[in-house]
């Protein structure tokens, strides 16, 4: 059986009990439980090959214990055992190495919410076909959870936990991360912008074991919320990171910015903060300088405070963050001031169809020296098609142009084209720091004086008004006969 129907095969089980309500809490059961399957089949490798190793989880909470049989315990027995005995346990485990922290932190915000212990042993079973310990199953399924990740913008708002693939990984290979650098997601949902970062590193530049050891010990995340947490955490079980205790579950913006300190700086920021949000009543004083609640912008101005001199960001940022005003116009000054704001990828308002419908930019900035100039590129959708879809959704090739036309890490010899424009830092200036600017090279489509247009209008009303009373007539003589 493939990976996706094998996944496909335990929703539907996971579909016929009445605890589970919807994508989002079939997931979260799903995900917790492939988590104890995967981290069991890791402690199984690394007793193999270390002689000190101990699992963090009690032996009779240990998955080959309890749940490799599929003879083993079912029913009723099942239930309270998972309920009463795994979950308090596991919730409360004691333990101060990072892979403790791991499983504490996954089942601190974790739930049964299967109700018959019977479906519950055949999801374990279908569970128990995939080894872990197979590199190819491993990436196989690696592959499908990042499309179950995908899937799960359908469970309501959970569409901001993820960004389009090709937009994470062109964001990755134009900032081009080295194992070593520092590299930190403030609000990594569920890994995207990570895994993508260790699959570039890993095709690049990592040759020896010591390489992988400098590359993990580099990455630093934070999620605050328990699902898209849950989920981040397995997903860097499952790209082979063995202690992914630097998942932290928790709000970066719930502390003050100056109490973030030099040593906690960092070499790169690649992250797309929640948009079109508010935080809760207080966080605003936690930035003094920019008291706002929205959170895209709060985090703005985490980024620039948490870059090294000379470290480098890319953001994905809505419209309104370009052309907003007040905190807005503050903010785009001290980021213009203190950083090197060298580009701005401009995206049409189809790439996160169909979950939100909204323009949004790659802001790529280095921290340190002012900004004197900022090179717009406006992405077009491929020929042929009018927008992106859920079934036609960007790729990374269809960035390859301005790949091609960004001139390498020093971004040398660029030049303006259809697609490609600069702007001074005076024009900007003058311009009040709204960043709204629409490609000059393109001719905005006439749609002719507004005053005709409203004639037209009240006359097309007033048509179909008249067509509305006809209609209303006809259907009062039919009813009356």
């Amino acid at each position: 059986m493939s990976m996706r129907n094998l996944v496909k095969s335990i929703q539907d089980i996971m579909r016929k009990d009445v605890g589970v309500d919807g994508d989002a809490q079939r997931l979260s059961q799903l995900v917790w439980m492939f988590f104890l399957k995967i981290i069991d089949d890791q402690d199984e490798a690394l007793e193999f090959t270390r002689d000190d190793y101990t699992s963090p989880i009690p032996e009779h909470l240990q998955w080959r214990t309890w749940a490799a049989d599929p003879e083993g315990i079912t029913g009723d027995d099942l239930l309270a055992f998972v309920n009463d005995d795994l979950f308090p346990t596991l919730k409360e485990l004691p333990g101060t190495t990072p892979r403790a922290k791991v499983v504490r932190s996954v089942f601190e915000d974790a739930y049964n919410y299967m109700k018959s212990g019977t479906l519950m042993r055949q999801v374990i079973n279908k569970i128990n076909e995939v080894d872990f310990n197979s590199l190819t199953e491993r990436q196989h399924f690696g592959d499908l959870y990042e499309q179950l990740l995908n899937d799960l913008q359908n469970a309501g708002n959970a569409g901001e936990y993820y960004t389009p693939r090709a937009v994470t990984s062109f964001m990755v290979q134009q900032i081009d991360p080295h194992p070593g650098e520092i590299l930190m997601d403030p609000a990594c949902g569920t890994g995207g912008f990570l895994t993508c970062s260790m699959r570039h590193m890993r095709d690049k530049y990592v040759k020896r074991p010591e390489d992988e050891a400098t590359m993990q010990a580099s990455l630093r995340a934070v999620e605050k919320k328990p699902l898209p947490h849950m989920l981040c955490t397995t997903n860097m079980l499952l790209h082979n990171i063995e202690e992914p205790s630097w998942v932290k579950h928790d709000n970066t913006l719930a502390r003050p910015l100056i109490s973030w300190t030099k040593d906690e700086r960092v070499d790169i920021v690649l992250t797309n903060p929640p948009f079109g949000g508010k935080e809760e009543d207080g966080i605003e004083n936690n930035f003094p300088a920019f008291k706002t609640r929205e959170t895209a912008d709060l985090f703005l101005a985490l980024i620039i405070r948490l870059l090294k001199n000379n470290g480098r960001a890319a953001v994905v940022l809505p419209d309104g963050s370009l052309f907003g005003e007040g905190i807005k116009t503050r903010l785009k000054e001290h980021l213009l001031t203190e950083c090197n704001l060298h580009t701005i990828v401009r995206l049409p308002n189809s790439v996160f169809k169909p979950y939100a419908s909204i323009g949004t930019n790659l802001l790529f900035f280095e921290k340190g020296t002012p900004t004197k100039e900022v090179w717009y590129w406006e992405h077009r959708v491929p020929e042929g098609q009018k927008a992106y879809s859920m079934t036609r959704p960007i790729k990374l090739e269809h960035l390859d142009d301005c790949a091609a036309w960004w001139g390498g890490a020093s971004r040398v010899g660029r030049e303006e084209n259809e697609q490609a424009w600069k702007v001074s830092i005076d024009t900007i200036r003058e311009r009040g720091f709204n960043l709204d600017i629409k490609n000059p090279h393109v001719v905005e489509d006439d749609h002719g004086n507004p005053e005709d247009l409203l004639n037209d209008l009240t006359k097309a009303e007033a048509s179909v008004e008249s067509l509305r009373a006809e209609l209303k007539a006809i259907l009062t003589e039919a009813l009356a006969r």
